[in-house]
Order: structure tokens, then C-alpha cells, then sequence
């Protein structure tokens, strides 16, 4: 019954995380975390062991109930994410019953089934929450470490004019990923050296506080290398790549040397522990020489009554995973009162074509609430999305295009008139569009990215937010044509524009 309860538990979440590791705009590198548990896992479970207790089907018991309840929350709010955390605590309950802690290679099942969590697309969960407050934070870093060394340099949020040149801070440059692969390191080390939960805080502290140096340090020499020495185009190819590599073992040195520091309670001291312990009880017979203390008692006839008295407990278990797994939907984020938007009827020399809703999205607004509208003016293309619930409807480009086959390439932020993100998409056949979103609110703000989006929703979520998304033919950056019926559209929608006669250079993004 416990096997049957935790695949019926399982079986969605581990399909939605398999296709997230298959799609770049989830977490493709998700694979490698997955099979790095699979290896730790097998390395300590080849090791001596006694196999797992009656005490340890009980506490496999509490977890697979703990899973259905997140399972429930999960399906009920209809967040992905949250379902997926079941797997996390199936890696718990597997490695618990397998008794990987007190194996010869030891291994903590909690810090495993954390490190499990780091395979679910986590990332782009916290470039959504947190994505805008940690760009902030990265430019106040990069900015007072330059403001020891140059005088030539002005900071207003996260753009930087170092030398008269205008440098910008990007959602990528954000250090979300860089922090997350920090603490996915962290999160393993913890599961092979099993710190006390003080020594735990120290080495997250030491994490946190090393993603963060290691990121303002790669901005600094980004933002010196474009200014100071751009023959280096340390922003493309190898130069690129090798600078986050050495950001990133920057950032992994603290945790590494505090990790050499913890000295894991090992077998052989748990075992003198346990042979003090029964000398001092004076027992008279020699204690097993299993050093789990969950380990299986010898089979006597009082195994078949304890078997017994668990088949309820297994059947009640089973009844709960069926109830989680077919819950209906209430999630909290649906709107229902935000009205759909209108396309302007006319922009410029061009009248709208209205462009109806595919199946997927109408069923997907009807569910979730919110509203879309779609139009094309000539050759020029535009799509509005309203909502008061950012978390559930705003997607940057990238993730629809991507899966709808294209590849999508991020040019980084305008600040001209509107601050817009800029895609490049190119589809199967080679033809380009220039592809540019901005996201505002009905009380006046404006954000380049979702993750802004969220941050500003978080103080005022009674706001309405839209998705502005402009698609031109490529290539299309100075077009009078375009420019003309970008400018057009904003003075429609009452939105901030640049003076068409001006050309804007996009600053360069760190």
C-alpha cells in the first residue's frame, strides 16, 4: 500500500519535472541534479547496512502523509511547483527506509531530498519573486565597490553611467542562478558532511554571502572591462563564460572551506556512543552490531501483530493520495472581474486585424480569469494580456516562443520612452522578429520584465497589470516604420514614448 500510495502521489509531478528539465525555459540543468542524487543515493546505499525498521515504516508513514497533504495543496491551487515538492519528500521517506544515514558511506536523507528540490525549476521562481530585488541588490553591490576606485561614476537604481557610458544591471545579472547553483553545492556537502543545525546556518550564511560577493565582483569587472578595455568583449563567447566560471568558484570556495570544518558524526563514534549506552545499562547480552538505530528487530512472532496493526494505517494512507490527486482546482489567483483589453482600431497608416485566441489559451483564461487580445496592424504584430494576478498570467517571451518552436534571443532592456525588454525570434524556417514587452499598471508603474512586475504587485496587488508585446519583421531596431507605429501604440494606450525623431541606444546590459 505504501508503494502504491507513492506512485499515485508521484506520477503527475515526476512528468511536469521531467518536461521542465526537457525545456530551456524551465530547467534544463535540473537532469544533473536529479542524477547526482541518484548517485549519492546508490553510493551510500551499496554500503553495510542492516535494512530499515518497523520505526522506520512509521516515519515513511508520517512523510507519505505529509506528501499527500502538499500534494492536495498543490493540486487544489494548481501550482506545479508545490505538487513537485512531493518528490522531495519521496526522496526523504526512500532514503530514511533505506537507512543511508547510518550506512558506511553515510548520508543525511533530509539533505538529499533538499538537494532533490534544487532539480525542480526553482530559478525561474525566484527571478519571478525575487528577481528585481536581487538585481537591485547586485547594482548597490557593484556600485560602492567602484565607487572605491572611480570618481566618474553615477548610480540611479540599476543602471550604472561609469565614465560618461551607460551601463544597465539585467535580469540575468541578477545572481539568481549563480545563487542557485551555490546553494545546490551547499545542499550537497550538507548531505555527505551532515552538519548540526548551528553548523548549518554558518555554511548558509557563508553560501549566501559568497553568491553575492562573487556576483558584484563579476558586474564590476563586466561594467570595467566594457568601459575600460571593450576589445576584450568580456559580454560574448569564451571571455563571457570563462568570467561567470571563476565568479562561480568564487562563490564556492567559502562553502568548500566551510564544509572541510564539519566533522560528520561518524559510524564508528556511533557505535562506541551506542556500546557505552549499553554498558551503562548493564545489559547482559551483547547489543547488534548494526549501528542503525532504526534497524530491523530479529523476525519473531511479534512482527506479524506490528504488520498487522499497520495495514489500516497503509489502507488510510492510500484513501488520502487518491483524495489529493482528484481534488478539484480552487486556486486564489484567479480573476474573474478584470476586464479583457482593447486593441486600438487603428495605429497609424494601418487598421487592426483581430486575431482570435487558440484553443489552449481561451480554455487557459476562461479557467484562471484575466483576459487577452490579439492583433496584427500590417506587418507589425501586438499582443496585450490584463491581469491582476502577475504570478499566474505574465510570461516573459522566451517561455511562449520557445515552446512554440522558436529560438528566442535576449537583447536586453530600453529605457527610451518605455522601458521594454528585446527578443530576437527566429522561427523553424530562419525568419526573424524583433520582438520588445513592457508590463504596466493601472495606478501608473511601468517594468521591463515580470520580475518587476511581481515585485511592485507584492506592495499594491490590488493593481492591474498589462503585458504590452510588440512583434516587428527583423530587422527592424531603427526602422522610421516601425518606430512611427510603436510611437503610435503607446500614445493609444496612454503609455510614456520616446520622440520618434530621436534614435535611443539600449544601454548595454551587464
Amino acid at each position: 500500500m505504501l508503494l502504491v500510495a507513492a506512485l499515485l502521489l508521484a506520477i503527475e509531478p515526476a512528468g511536469w519535472l521531467l518536461r521542465s528539465w526537457r525545456d530551456a525555459a524551465y530547467n534544463p540543468q535540473g537532469l544533473w541534479v536529479g542524477l547526482a542524487v541518484a548517485a549519492l543515493f546508490l553510493w551510500s546505499w551499496a554500503s553495510e547496512q542492516q535494512p530499515g525498521s518497523a520505526q522506520n515504516r512509521r516515519y515513511a508513514f508520517a512523510l507519505l502523509a505529509v506528501s499527500a497533504l502538499v500534494r492536495l495543496v498543490g493540486q487544489v491551487l494548481r501550482v506545479n511547483v508545490i505538487g513537485a515538492l512531493t518528490l522531495a519528500l519521496d526522496v526523504y521517506a526512500l532514503a530514511t527506509l533505506a537507512g543511508l544515514r547510518t550506512r558506511e558511506r553515510a548520508v543525511s536523507p533530509f539533505w538529499l531530498s533538499l538537494l532533490f528540490a534544487f532539480s525542480l525549476p526553482l530559478e525561474r521562481v525566484v527571478q519571478r519573486l525575487a528577481g528585481y530585488g536581487l538585481q537591485q541588490l547586485s547594482a548597490s553591490g557593484a556600485c560602492e565597490v567602484l565607487g572605491w576606485f572611480t570618481d566618474g561614476l553615477l548610480c540611479v537604481g540599476t543602471r550604472l553611467l561609469l565614465d560618461g557610458q551607460d551601463l544597465l544591471v539585467d535580469l540575468p545579472c541578477s545572481g539568481a542562478r549563480g545563487l542557485m547553483l551555490v546553494l545546490t553545492l551547499y545542499a550537497g556537502l550538507c548531505a555527505l558532511r551532515r552538519p548540526r543545525p548551528a553548523q548549518a546556518l554558518v555554511g548558509l550564511l557563508f553560501a549566501l554571502a559568497g553568491a553575492w560577493l562573487s556576483n558584484t565582483l563579476r558586474i564590476v569587472a563586466l561594467a570595467i572591462g566594457l568601459v575600460r578595455a571593450p576589445q576584450l568583449d568580456l559580454m560574448n563567447g569564451l571571455a563571457h563564460e570563462a568570467l561567470g566560471l571563476c565568479a562561480l568558484l568564487l562563490a564556492a570556495v567559502p562553502v568548500l572551506l566551510w564544509a572541510r570544518r564539519i566533522t560528520p558524526f561518524s559510524s564508528s563514534a556511533r557505535e562506541r556512543v551506542l556500546a557505552g549506552a549499553g554498558a551503562a545499562r548493564g545489559d547482559r547480552e551483547p547489543r547488534s552490531a548494526s549501528l542503525d538505530p532504526d534497524a530491523a528487530a530479529p523476525a519473531t512472532a511479534t512482527a506479524n501483530p506490528a504488520s498487522a496493526r499497520a495495514r489500516p494505517w497503509a489502507w488510510l494512507l492510500l484513501g488520502f493520495a487518491i483524495v489529493a490527486v482528484s481534488a478539484p482546482a480552487r486556486p486564489v489567483d484567479v480573476v474573474r472581474d478584470t476586464p479583457p483589453p482593447q486593441a486600438p482600431v487603428v495605429l497609424g497608416a494601418y487598421a487592426a486585424q483581430p486575431q482570435a485566441l487558440d484553443a489552449v489559451e481561451r480554455e487557459y483564461f476562461a479557467r484562471y480569469g484575466g483576459g487577452a487580445a490579439k492583433a496584427s496592424y500590417g506587418p507589425f504584430g501586438l499582443l496585450l494580456v490584463s491581469t491582476r494576478a502577475p504570478l499566474r498570467h505574465l510570461h516573459a517571451p522566451d517561455e511562449c516562443l520557445r515552446g512554440s518552436g522558436y529560438r528566442v534571443d535576449y537583447l536586453g532592456l530600453e529605457h527610451a520612452g518605455l522601458p521594454s525588454a528585446l527578443y530576437r525570434a527566429t522561427d523553424a524556417g530562419g525568419r526573424r522578429w524583433r520582438v520588445a514587452v513592457s508590463y504596466v499598471s493601472d495606478r501608473g508603474e511601468h517594468a521591463a520584465s515580470v520580475g518587476e512586475a511581481v515585485w511592485r504587485w507584492l506592495r499594491a496587488p490590488e493593481a492591474t497589470w498589462t503585458m504590452v508585446q510588440r512583434i516587428a519583421p527583423w530587422p527592424a531596431a531603427e526602422d522610421p516604420e516601425r518606430r512611427d507605429w510603436e510611437s503610435a501604440l503607446l500614445r493609444a494606450l496612454d503609455l510614456p514614448s520616446a520622440p520618434v525623431h530621436l534614435v535611443h541606444r539600449v544601454p548595454d546590459a551587464i
